[in-house]
């Protein structure tokens, strides 16, 4: 494995994490994702794995982390197997989001995920870029904060 490679795509993760830590959705999302790209964040949403343009994915972001005054995702460990131009990429996630204490009526403003990202990427003419994101939840804390994210009905 080449190193530069390895350490390419772990800055690649840390570009991904300040997508939402920096609410950075012009540039960072060329940077880091293919268009388009395989989500699966069904340990979380319960919404099915779905491929999806990176224009859209990156409004979704921009409404879901919206409403939120920080996040902070810290993603370790990584597990990094090249092969040719296609990676995979193991490493573990603790993601915190706060929202504004008038919207939790006197409750806790955090919800905590804590588990696993098992992630695809592959080499373009611009550098390694992410084409599969799967997170697996394997702990929460307020759950119900998340639906402060989802459009109201």
């Amino acid at each position: 494995m080449n190193a530069d490679d390895r350490a390419d795509i772990i800055q690649l993760l840390g570009l991904y994490a300040d997508i939402a830590d920096k609410k950075e959705f012009k540039e960072l999302p060329r940077l880091v994702f293919t268009d388009p790209l395989t989500l699966d964040f069904s340990s979380v949403t319960g919404m099915p794995p779905m491929e999806t343009p990176l224009d859209a994915y990156t409004e979704i972001l921009r409404g879901a982390f919206a409403p939120f005054v920080a996040t902070h995702h810290a993603i370790t460990g990584h597990v990094v197997d090249i092969d040719g131009d296609r990676a995979t990429i193991h490493a573990h996630v603790r993601a915190e989001h706060w929202l504004p204490d008038e919207l939790v009526d006197g409750g806790s403003n955090r919800w905590l995920v804590v588990g696993f990202y098992d992630n695809e990427a592959v080499r373009t003419a611009d550098g390694w870029r992410l084409d599969r994101v799967k997170l697996t939840a394997t702990y929460q804390e307020n759950a119900h904060l998340a639906s402060a994210t989802l459009p109201s009905e």
